[in-house]
């Protein structure tokens, strides 16, 4: 296995500890994109730490420089404007001044692609989300047609209700319809790393999700 050089954005949030775990268990370099570093305890030398926020692309160049892939779990941060499309502009713009194809990045089951077929759980989800939260689910939308518009080997994970706990469960991805209504947090961490090598979902949006056992 390749040592990679990683990116990692959103790696102090619930679902993006345990992506960090994953990936330093598996020996990866990680640079980290920290708003409050002062508050990040984990001591560990494979861990470089950029201080700054996803809306500066000078703290988005800083973090990318030197590094193989990006990977980001980013959440939306309370009391902001919707950051997902801001996010997507630098960080588009920043791999590719670093000549860098690889992105990895979760979502919400909102956003909409051309091979959909949402059943109608999903289908209403959608239609809350947008009735509740019009801002940030419009702007993650916006997140994959910028996608979509780049020349980026992105793949975007569109994810059911994140359940934080180290167990795994059997899990199924679909780029039609989520069957799932959760996804543990250690399963969306292996399968996030397992994107690294893997080609399949290239340029794609697929849906991850536990299965009922």
């Amino acid at each position: 296995m390749k040592t990679y050089k990683i990116a990692v954005i959103g790696g102090t949030g619930k679902s993006g500890q345990y992506l960090v775990q994953n990936l330093l268990a598996k020996g990866y370099q990680l640079k980290l994109l920290l708003r409050h570093p002062e508050n990040f305890t984990l001591q560990n030398p494979l861990i470089e730490v950029v201080q700054g926020d996803a809306r500066d692309e000078t703290a988005i160049y800083q973090l990318i420089e030197g590094t193989d892939l990006v990977i980001s779990t980013l959440g939306q941060p309370k009391g902001e404007r919707s950051i997902f499309s801001d996010a997507a502009k630098n960080i588009i713009s920043v791999m590719n001044q670093h000549g860098i194809t690889r992105y990895i990045v979760t979502t919400g089951l909102s956003v909409t692609t051309l091979s959909d077929h949402k059943n109608e759980r999903v289908e209403m989800a959608t239609e809350w989300m947008y009735q509740n939260y019009p801002e940030t689910t419009t702007d993650k939308q916006k997140e994959y047609e910028l996608l979509l518009e780049s020349n980026l080997d992105w793949t975007l994970v569109r994810l059911p209700l994140i359940h934080l706990t180290d167990e795994n469960f059997p899990t199924e991805t679909s780029l039609a319809d989520c069957k799932g209504e959760g996804i543990s947090a250690a399963d969306l961490a292996a399968f996030l790393a397992s994107q690294i090598e893997d080609s399949e979902f290239i340029r794609k949006s697929p849906f991850l999700y536990n299965l009922k056992e």
